[in-house]
Protein backbone atom coordinates (compact mmCIF):
# COMPACT_ATOMS: atom_id res chain seq x y z
CA UNK A 1 0.00 0.00 0.00
CA UNK A 2 1.06 3.43 -0.68
CA UNK A 3 -0.14 7.08 1.05
CA UNK A 4 2.30 9.94 -0.49
CA UNK A 5 1.46 13.35 -1.47
CA UNK A 6 2.91 16.10 -2.52
CA UNK A 7 1.98 19.17 -2.68
CA UNK A 8 3.47 22.91 -4.00
CA UNK A 9 1.64 26.11 -2.85
CA UNK A 10 1.76 29.64 -0.94
CA UNK A 11 1.20 29.80 2.59
CA UNK A 12 -2.02 31.41 3.44
CA UNK A 13 -1.12 32.73 6.84
CA UNK A 14 1.72 33.08 9.22
CA UNK A 15 2.57 29.77 11.10
CA UNK A 16 2.47 29.65 14.76
CA UNK A 17 4.34 27.05 17.02
CA UNK A 18 2.45 25.01 19.61
CA UNK A 19 4.23 22.69 22.04
CA UNK A 20 2.21 19.78 23.03
CA UNK A 21 1.66 18.80 26.77
CA UNK A 22 4.07 15.88 26.14
CA UNK A 23 6.87 18.43 24.49
CA UNK A 24 6.34 17.82 21.14
CA UNK A 25 6.55 20.85 18.84
CA UNK A 26 4.12 21.12 15.94
CA UNK A 27 2.31 23.67 13.88
CA UNK A 28 -0.43 23.82 11.56
CA UNK A 29 -0.37 25.73 8.08
CA UNK A 30 -2.26 25.69 4.67
CA UNK A 31 -1.17 25.72 1.45
CA UNK A 32 -2.96 27.29 -1.30
CA UNK A 33 -2.85 24.74 -4.27
CA UNK A 34 -3.58 26.15 -7.96
CA UNK A 35 -5.47 23.73 -10.11
CA UNK A 36 -4.94 23.80 -13.93
CA UNK A 37 -7.36 26.00 -15.59
CA UNK A 38 -10.31 24.31 -17.12
CA UNK A 39 -10.93 24.76 -20.85
CA UNK A 40 -13.04 28.13 -20.07
CA UNK A 41 -9.84 29.67 -18.39
CA UNK A 42 -11.47 29.59 -14.81
CA UNK A 43 -9.23 28.95 -12.12
CA UNK A 44 -9.52 27.18 -8.76
CA UNK A 45 -7.63 27.23 -5.44
CA UNK A 46 -7.48 24.52 -3.36
CA UNK A 47 -6.65 25.02 0.40
CA UNK A 48 -5.23 22.26 2.20
CA UNK A 49 -3.75 21.83 5.94
CA UNK A 50 -0.43 20.50 6.95
CA UNK A 51 0.39 19.24 9.93
CA UNK A 52 4.58 19.60 10.28
CA UNK A 53 5.93 18.02 14.12
CA UNK A 54 9.37 18.45 15.84
CA UNK A 55 12.38 19.90 13.76
CA UNK A 56 10.38 20.71 10.38
CA UNK A 57 7.57 22.44 12.61
CA UNK A 58 10.11 24.59 14.36
CA UNK A 59 12.00 25.78 11.39
CA UNK A 60 8.97 26.08 9.35
CA UNK A 61 7.95 28.48 12.02
CA UNK A 62 11.12 30.14 12.26
CA UNK A 63 11.89 30.86 8.75
CA UNK A 64 8.44 30.78 6.70
CA UNK A 65 6.16 33.86 6.11
CA UNK A 66 2.78 34.22 4.68
CA UNK A 67 2.50 33.83 1.25
CA UNK A 68 6.25 31.95 0.72
CA UNK A 69 5.95 29.26 -1.63
CA UNK A 70 6.71 25.51 -0.76
CA UNK A 71 6.54 22.27 -1.48
CA UNK A 72 5.20 19.44 1.25
CA UNK A 73 5.54 16.20 0.90
CA UNK A 74 3.97 13.77 3.28
CA UNK A 75 0.96 11.51 3.94
CA UNK A 76 -2.73 11.81 3.69
CA UNK A 77 -4.62 11.26 6.74
CA UNK A 78 -7.95 11.52 7.78
CA UNK A 79 -9.48 12.00 11.83
CA UNK A 80 -12.97 12.99 13.23
CA UNK A 81 -13.68 14.92 16.02
CA UNK A 82 -16.94 15.60 17.86
CA UNK A 83 -17.88 19.49 17.80
CA UNK A 84 -19.43 21.23 21.18
CA UNK A 85 -23.07 20.56 20.26
CA UNK A 86 -22.28 17.13 19.25
CA UNK A 87 -22.04 16.58 15.70
CA UNK A 88 -19.20 14.56 14.35
CA UNK A 89 -16.56 15.88 11.83
CA UNK A 90 -14.07 14.68 9.55
CA UNK A 91 -10.66 16.47 8.74
CA UNK A 92 -8.37 15.35 6.08
CA UNK A 93 -5.00 16.61 6.41
CA UNK A 94 -1.09 16.07 5.12
CA UNK A 95 1.00 15.03 7.46
CA UNK A 96 4.65 16.36 6.43
CA UNK A 97 7.52 14.30 6.09
CA UNK A 98 9.70 17.41 4.31
CA UNK A 99 9.33 20.77 2.90
CA UNK A 100 10.91 22.50 1.22
CA UNK A 101 11.16 26.15 0.69
CA UNK A 102 10.88 26.91 -3.22
CA UNK A 103 10.78 31.21 -2.92
CA UNK A 104 13.99 33.31 -0.72
CA UNK A 105 12.81 35.74 1.59
CA UNK A 106 11.52 38.87 1.20
CA UNK A 107 13.84 40.46 3.80
CA UNK A 108 17.45 38.03 3.30
CA UNK A 109 18.54 38.68 7.19
CA UNK A 110 15.29 36.15 7.75
CA UNK A 111 17.82 32.52 6.46
CA UNK A 112 20.91 31.78 8.06
CA UNK A 113 23.74 32.86 7.18
CA UNK A 114 24.98 29.41 7.60
CA UNK A 115 23.68 26.10 6.09
CA UNK A 116 20.79 24.04 8.09
CA UNK A 117 21.28 20.88 8.73
CA UNK A 118 18.82 18.69 5.90
CA UNK A 119 20.03 21.73 3.41
CA UNK A 120 20.63 21.16 -0.08
CA UNK A 121 24.25 21.58 -0.40
CA UNK A 122 23.73 23.62 -4.34
CA UNK A 123 21.42 26.07 -2.59
CA UNK A 124 21.42 26.95 0.86
CA UNK A 125 19.38 29.31 0.60
CA UNK A 126 16.40 27.39 -0.55
CA UNK A 127 16.66 24.81 2.21
CA UNK A 128 14.39 21.70 2.19
CA UNK A 129 13.84 20.03 5.47
CA UNK A 130 12.83 16.16 5.99
CA UNK A 131 12.10 14.57 9.77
Amino acid sequence: MLNRIVIIGRLTRQPELRITPSGVSVTTITVAVDRRPTQTGQRATDFIDVVLFGKLAEITCRYMDKGRLVAVEGRLQSRSYETKDGQRRRVWEVVADSIQFLDRARNQDQMPSEPIPGAGPDDEDIPTFTE
